[in-house]
């Protein structure tokens, strides 16, 4: 396993939609491996393979306090949403960085999991969050374009000055 580099926002490749995997082979459980190493090490609850310049339809979650929950999503499709609410996020591609975005209160995805078996899972709150928070980044899309210009700018902004210094 492996620790991958995590693009950080503005990259513009984190702004390109994934494509579905074809087939859950050798390849894609050690992405999922090395995936999970990265997100735990950064540390992390929620990774996208986006994140890691991996332009597939994949994501991983973890959200136990005792980080040995992995959540798989292959393919993943939102089949249900409801309720709305406003929840603080972070992101791994924007470190430093949280705000509120409001997303919808529950959600039922579809997925494969890292065997290629088909899954429906229903999830509330934080996983609810994580999923659709995951799911953006699979359509090029990061958690600060909820924001306002402002805000989305002076974030821009800042972490082109992390950039600069590192």
């Amino acid at each position: 396993m492996a620790v991958l580099n995590i693009l950080n926002y503005p990259d513009p490749r984190l702004h390109t939609v994934a494509k579905p995997v074809k087939e859950v082979d050798a390849n894609i459980r050690r992405l999922i491996d090395d995936m999970a190493e990265t997100m735990y090490a950064a540390p992390g609850i929620g990774l996208a393979a986006t994140q890691v310049n991996q332009h597939i339809q994949l994501l991983i979650i973890d959200t136990s306090e005792t980080k040995d929950a992995l959540q798989v999503f292959i393919n993943p499709t939102i089949i249900e949403k409801n309720g709305e609410r406003a929840f603080e996020e972070g992101c791994l591609s924007v470190p430093g960085v949280y705000e509120s975005v409001t997303r919808a209160e529950t959600v039922t995805v579809e997925a494969l999991d890292r065997n290629g078996e088909k899954f429906t899972l229903h999830a509330e709150g934080l996983l609810s969050v994580c999923i659709q928070h995951e799911m953006d980044h699979l359509l090029g899309k990061v958690f600060v374009e909820y924001l306002s210009p402002l805000k989305r700018s002076r974030i821009k902004n800042k972490m082109l000055k992390l950039s600069r210094q590192k």
